[in-house]
């Protein structure tokens, strides 16, 4: 399945950094954390945010790495 961005929802903002968590529906975890995943967000995510991923299979915490056109994130530990 693809990015769906009524499953992604802010659960704190400060300062410039955005805590967000995004339900991933029938998407894996390796879905969700390939580069590009988040694009359609593009516009509302920036480097230094963290999402809290909850899928199928697991659940995980992403930085964001890059913000704007292309999105990517790498996990967290």
């Amino acid at each position: 399945m693809a990015f769906a961005i009524r499953n992604l929802s802010v659960l704190a903002y400060a300062n410039g950094f955005t805590l967000w968590h995004y339900k991933a529906g029938p998407d894996n975890q390796s879905s969700v954390a390939r580069a590009g995943y988040f694009n359609e967000a593009g516009d509302m995510l920036s480097s230094g945010d963290m999402l809290m991923v909850s899928g199928p299979d697991a659940g995980r915490m992403l930085c964001v790495v890059s913000g704007g056109a292309r999105i990517c994130t790498a996990p967290l530990g």
